[in-house]
């Protein structure tokens, strides 16, 4: 089974992970990025960003290649932002036909909010379920094996 792990990633944690899940899969990488970029100061960050993923908005991204015929599975990876989901990953999810996909995600946070980003992604999916989810706690910027072995474990379930 092909895969592709689509994500967007603010200050590193989302790549850090999608990388490593990405090298224990054998997945492809297709890393979203906005036009016109969100801001990464301490206070600016919660603001734009909340507001962002609250409003549901849907950011103009740069472009990128998306051959829907290559992959089985999307993996979406992504920040949680005000308990749901980064909002690159809605102007995708919305301008590309996902049907007949199996679909997984994982979510970095830095304290709570990836269980109800889960069913909010589920919805934007049209899907009942995803194959598995993963809840990692900052991985790039807090080290910890637990992370790590946390990966592991769900890259495991997907093989």
């Amino acid at each position: 089974m092909r895969s592709l792990i689509v994500y967007y990633s603010l200050e590193g944690n989302t790549d850090y992970a999608a990388k490593l899940i990405a090298e224990e899969l054998g997945a492809d990488l297709l890393c979203l990025v906005p036009v016109k970029a969100y801001p990464t100061g301490k206070v600016s960050k919660f603001i734009w960003g909340g507001k962002a993923a609250v409003m549901s908005d849907r950011p103009k991204l740069q472009p990128y290649e998306y051959d829907d015929a290559a992959y089985d599975r999307i993996i979406f990876g992504f920040p949680v932002w005000a308990s749901t989901i980064a909002p690159p990953l809605r102007t995708f999810i919305r301008s590309n036909d996902l049907s007949g996909k199996r679909f997984a995600a994982f979510a970095c946070q830095t304290a709570s909010g990836a269980d109800k980003a889960f069913v909010k992604l589920k919805g934007e999916l049209q899907t009942d379920a995803l194959e598995e989810t993963l809840v990692l706690l900052d991985p790039k910027t807090r080290p910890n094996p637990e992370n790590e072995q946390k990966i592991r474990e769900f890259c495991a379930k997907l093989k």
